[in-house]
């Protein structure tokens, strides 16, 4: 089966570059014997241009998944057709010194534990088709240190895909102060990593803001809506300030905790000062932003806020959330 997939697609490839017009799906169809054996030339059972009409737009999105660029073109009488132009499809020589070579496999063993290794490693076997350095292994050791990326929830890939494409989607989202979580439906604009959590930047159309949502609070499975975007999209470097000001690493106000002595390291990392209070407790003043609730919440016992009041509300709004289940 997968040999004659393999030969259907590249017979199909090889119709759309060699046409100078674009060619419809029933010429397609006629021209091509696997779609002939299967479904018959020219019209046949409406079940069977179905099955034809689902076969043929997988196998459509399955060359432009490996880059070949398909164009649809509409002519007077309204009818559709396809070719991928010469022009189009033709790349100029790469050419990639050692350390291009070394970034490259370096970014491809970042994802080795997550589910895109096997997309970094098809790239990087089409980089060495095109011209990688037979000399240079990318996925040799540089070094004692081992980079990963961890990716455990399941709402990633479909998350990544969508912002790829920019299409919307709706999921269900368990807020920390929420015991039962409510429906969201977000235009995804790009996923971070913060601290080690994963988090969707977007703009949450029921609330007609932008928002950001840490994946390990999405809930269910991640569905996809038609429509395009109604918001712009801000550039790369803005949605990292949204996250990283989301995920409390930008802070405009201090903090006054009590900490468990030897408890809380991380918390002692960020403190700005630090007084021991006896009887197993010290008094940590730490910079304060968003965020900051969820992630006292994480400590749990080993944690009193102290100051200022609204910091200590959210916090114990949080805790009777996960006190309820």
């Amino acid at each position: 089966m997968a040999i004659a997939k393999a030969e259907r697609l590249m017979n199909l490839a090889l119709c759309l570059l060699g046409t100078r017009r674009p060619l419809s799906k029933r010429e397609l169809r006629e021209s091509i014997e696997a779609y002939v054996e299967a479904f018959g030339p020219g019209k046949g059972t409406a079940g069977g241009d179905d099955s034809f009409s689902r076969m043929f737009e997988r196998d459509k999105d399955d060359l432009r998944e490996l880059g070949l660029v398909i164009e649809t073109v509409e002519n007077i009488d309204g009818e559709v057709g396809y070719l991928a132009r010469r022009d189009s499809n033709r790349l100029p020589p790469i050419t990639l010194d050692a350390e291009e070579a070394a970034a490259l496999g370096l970014a491809a063993k970042v994802w080795q534990q997550a589910r895109l290794a096997g997309a970094a490693s098809g790239a990087l076997q089409k980089l060495r088709a095109a011209g990688l350095p037979e000399d240079v292994d990318p996925y040799e050791a540089h070094g004692a240190l081992e980079p990963r990326i961890p990716v455990h929830e399941a709402a990633f890939e479909p998350l990544m895909l969508a912002c790829r494409d920019r299409r919307p989607v709706v999921f269900d989202y368990r807020k920390a102060t929420a015991a039962h979580p409510g429906t969201r439906h977000v235009e995804p604009w790009a996923l971070e990593c913060w601290r080690g959590h994963w988090y969707l930047a977007g703009w949450d159309r029921d609330r007609g803001a932008e928002r950001v949502f840490r994946l390990s609070r999405i809930t269910g499975r991640v569905r996809s809506r038609g429509s395009g975007f109604t918001a712009q999209v801000p550039d790369v470097v803005t949605v990292r300030e949204t996250v990283a000001s989301w995920a409390g690493e930008f802070a405009d106000r201090s903090a006054l905790i009590r900490l468990r002595s030897g408890a809380g390291y991380p918390l002692r990392a960020k403190a700005t000062a630090v007084r021991e209070l006896g009887d197993g407790w010290d008094e940590l003043e730490i910079p304060y932003g968003h965020g900051l609730d969820a992630w006292l919440v994480e400590f749990g016992p080993d944690v009193v806020v102290l100051e200022p009041a609204e910091l200590r509300a959210d916090v114990v709004d949080r805790l009777r959330a996960v006190a309820k289940g």
